[in-house]
């Protein structure tokens, strides 16, 4: 059974292992104030489940899920997550994160940015444009009219792989919009962003394909 490690217990880390465990994943997950006060998420989640450091999920998972916002000064278990494919979720917002002025610019993504800290591992962006709840409600089975489309970026295709993989497990179609260079073009704002309640595989193309890189001087 695949583990999955899981650095964020909030509201898009905890929906991704709810839909994790539904399909049949085991989970361990973290948040920056110990395990001891994950309790009674982990006995929502059950046996499929526990909580650890994000040392120890790092580690024990099998590729890793990180839900946290990035910060200038890497915070991430850069050895227990070498080798490993790790989704980001985060979106770049100043007014919660201050201001990156590589991101503002134009010269990186906040995504580069995430790979740069995590230069043996294989990020990739996921999950960053749909609502934390409906990961778990808005999914649909292949094939089934009004499925959602969700992108992904990446500089790694393997990593693509396995995000299409998850993506089509919980519910969702795949856009890759890699690499991470073009990552912005779901960020907040974007049309991908503003549509991310109904758009399905070809409205997502085409979203990505009209976004307009907003450059801060």
């Amino acid at each position: 059974m695949t583990t999955i490690g899981i650095i964020g217990a909030g509201e898009v880390g905890s929906q991704i292992a709810r839909a994790a465990i539904a399909n049949g994943y085991e989970i361990v997950i973290a948040n920056s104030r110990g395990p001891e006060t994950l309790r009674d998420l982990i006995a929502e989640f059950g046996a499929s489940a526990r909580a650890a450091s994000a040392v120890e999920a790092a580690a024990a998972g099998e590729f890793a899920v990180v839900a946290v916002p990035l910060e200038l000064i890497n915070n991430m278990p850069v050895d227990q997550l070498a080798g490993k494919v790790v989704l980001d979720t985060n979106n770049y917002m100043a007014w919660r994160d201050g201001r990156f002025p590589m991101v503002e610019s134009g010269e990186k993504t906040v995504h580069e940015l995430r790979q740069d800290h995590l230069p043996t591992s294989k990020v990739v962006k996921a999950f960053t444009h749909i609502q934390a709840p409906r990961i778990t409600t808005a999914g649909r089975p292949a094939g089934a009219p009004g499925r959602l489309a969700l992108s992904a970026s990446s500089d790694f295709p393997d990593a693509i792989d396995l995000v299409t993989r998850l993506y089509d497990q919980f519910g969702f179609d795949t856009v890759d919009n890699s690499p991470l260079s073009e990552s912005w073009r779901s960020g907040p704002g974007q049309p991908a962003w503003v549509a991310h309640e109904s758009q399905n595989r070809a409205e997502l193309i085409a979203n990505l394909s009209a976004a307009r890189r907003n450059i801060v001087a």
